[in-house]
């Protein structure tokens, strides 16, 4: 049995949304790497993967690890400096860096509804397709019904045209006992008039 076309496009549909899923979340957690380290927070593995809500394993993959050495070396480097003597001295977050981590949090909070929707579409298709279809074992039991109703009907038909053929035969024996005693009436009839 060869594989049905409307389950090579929903297999299709769903890798594609995975793949588009991947490269959201690794978007997420770059976006959470540069936030943590513009906030001067230690950029960990587990902070980037908690501030972005992915995997840490998603932070160790290629890709995105490499971003996460490079903030975590420049934090170091950083650490290295001298720190401002006084706290009138250290940078205060300033109306724009706000407005930018502001930003930032509100594109990803539209981009986990974003997720959340399609995943409440692609669940509520998946159980309807459960509901809706029905299973293999039944749809099995349902064709050996038919064919077993096939062979039964094909026996019958059979056997009508058995019969039709017997009296078919019949028929025609028939008729030429009749045409034989017809034309013996004839005879004898003919014989008694002269």
């Amino acid at each position: 049995m060869t594989a049905e076309p409307g389950r090579d496009a929903r297999t299709a549909a769903l890798r594609a949304a995975r793949t588009k899923d991947s490269q959201l979340k690794r978007q997420q957690a770059l976006t959470a790497v540069k936030a943590l380290e513009s906030a001067q927070t230690p950029v960990t593995a587990a902070a980037v993967a908690s501030a972005a809500g992915v995997s840490t394993w998603l932070v160790y993959a290629d890709g995105v690890r490499e971003h996460l050495e490079a903030a975590q070396r420049r934090q170091a480097e950083n650490a290295m400096a001298p720190e401002p003597t006084s706290p009138l001295d250290r940078p205060r977050a300033t109306p724009a860096s706000l407005r930018t981590d502001l930003a930032v949090a509100r594109e990803n909070i539209r981009q986990l509804r974003e997720e959340r929707d399609q995943l409440r579409r692609r669940l509520r298709l998946h159980l309807g397709a459960e509901i809706e279809g029905p299973e293999r074992s039944e749809l099995i039991t349902r064709l050996a019904d038919l064919e077993t109703t096939c062979r039964q009907l094909a026996a019958e038909r059979d056997a009508r045209t058995a019969e039709a053929n017997h009296a078919q035969r019949r028929i025609h024996e028939l008729d030429d006992e009749l045409t034989a005693a017809r034309e013996s009436l004839r005879r004898v009839i003919r014989n008694t008039n002269r």
